[in-house]
């Protein structure tokens, strides 16, 4: 008999999930996701590497996070048989100022939780949604909320400051960071992966749909791309990264648009998919070519590397760069072209490891080290809940 931990990731239209069985340390049985939630809801999961469970639900089927969570659970349970389920960790975007690490969950730190989400409104409220699901589904199960904000506590507060007064910074009016979870784990993969990089200067980049870059110096971040919310910085798959409030004002005034649809036009519409038309899909884009195709994927590389030189600015120099999550570990012209912006720092880039994804993608005469290293924010969230739960000796 071994013990297990579901780790989830609830979003607006889906639900990833992981599980994960406690023999000699942490290991992955199953992971799936539930998509499509509010329209045609799909649910799979793999186990062993093969598909173990499918199901599809017709077109507006009324199934919310909890009744597909249901689902989950109940599968994980007959999966388990005489194995338990102790806990499940979470992943939260958004901890404000106050949750500044993960966290044993009970309904009160739920309620306080919700009241973040106007910080991060297309993330927050699901990632509660989960929690709750789970409080009413298994009552007794213990929860724990991992905050993808908790690792840039550590950021000086020049890095946290807006020029705006002060009240609005006691507000809570600054910049936070975000996908901690996955510096987190990239950090704890250095002392293996590149030992001589740990008490160095680095740039992080986790370039997914959602991405931004992270300066780490000695282990502990210092400054991001992203900061109120996950709009900031890079251009994103469908999110403007970086924009000039000012646009906001013009917007607002010159065609009439309120909140909801600002939030709709600048995570929605914007990023990849707004500079090209076509798609905000790394993969597609690389593959149709066109000049919208094109542009669009120019101005993703050279914004990467215009805010990345910055954050060279906040570490005082550089020793290495890291590539992460979707397009970091596997687009090798988009690596290339942010590389090919940065080669003024002494960085070069070997265009044959590069190709290959190869752990190691610079040449031995570069002055900065350049790296693939695979992000795992699930084995993060339950190293987390094993951790707080203190079951067992850390593991590695």
């Amino acid at each position: 008999m071994a013990d297990a931990i579901l780790t989830i990731n609830a979003g607006s239209s889906s639900i990833k999930f992981a599980l994960f069985e406690l023999r000699d340390g942490l290991t992955r049985i199953a992971e799936g996701e539930a998509e499509n939630i509010g329209a045609a809801p799909h649910l799979r999961i793999k186990a062993g590497g093969t598909l173990a469970f499918e199901r599809r639900w017709p077109d507006h089927a009324p199934l919310d996070h909890e009744d597909l969570l249901n689902e989950v659970l109940n599968w994980v349970e007959a999966h388990l048989g005489a194995d338990n389920l102790i806990a499940a960790g979470h992943r939260i975007v958004h901890g404000g100022a106050s949750f500044t690490e993960p966290l044993l969950l009970d309904p009160s730190h739920l309620a306080e939780i919700a009241k973040l989400s106007q910080l991060a409104p297309l993330h927050e409220p699901h990632n509660c949604a989960g929690v709750q699901a789970l409080f009413n589904l298994r009552p007794g199960l213990k929860q724990i909320g991992c905050f993808d904000t908790s690792f840039h506590h550590t950021m000086p507060d020049v890095a946290t400051r807006f020029a705006l007064p002060e009240a609005l910074h006691k507000e809570g009016v600054r910049r936070y960071g975000f996908h901690g979870l996955s510096y987190e784990y990239i950090v704890s993969r250095l002392p293996t992966q590149a030992p001589h990089l740990v008490k160095s200067r680095v740039i992080i980049a986790h370039l997914g749909n959602g991405a931004s870059m992270c300066a780490v110096k000695n282990g502990n971040s210092i400054d991001s791309t992203m900061g109120f919310t996950a709009l900031d910085g890079l251009v994103m798959g469908t999110r403007t990264g970086a924009l000039d409030a000012g646009v906001l004002l013009y917007l607002m005034q010159s065609h009439n648009m309120d909140a909801a649809s600002l939030t709709d036009l600048l995570y929605k519409k914007s990023g990849l998919l707004g500079l090209s038309g076509i798609s905000g899909d790394v993969r597609l884009l690389l593959a149709d070519g066109s000049p919208a195709a094109k542009l669009a994927l120019d101005v993703f590389a050279y914004q990467a590397a215009k805010q990345a030189a910055g954050l060279v600015a906040a570490l005082g120099g550089l020793d290495g760069l890291i590539f992460t999550a979707g397009i970091g570990e596997h687009a090798a012209p988009i690596r290339a072209a942010i590389c090919a912006h940065l080669s003024w720092l002494g960085l070069e880039l070997s265009p044959e490891a590069n190709d290959a994804n190869e752990p190691a993608i610079s040449t031995p005469e570069s002055a900065i080290e350049v790296r693939i290293i695979p992000t795992d924010e699930e084995l993060m969230i339950a190293r987390h809940t094993l951790s707080l739960l203190s079951l067992a000796q850390p593991v590695g």
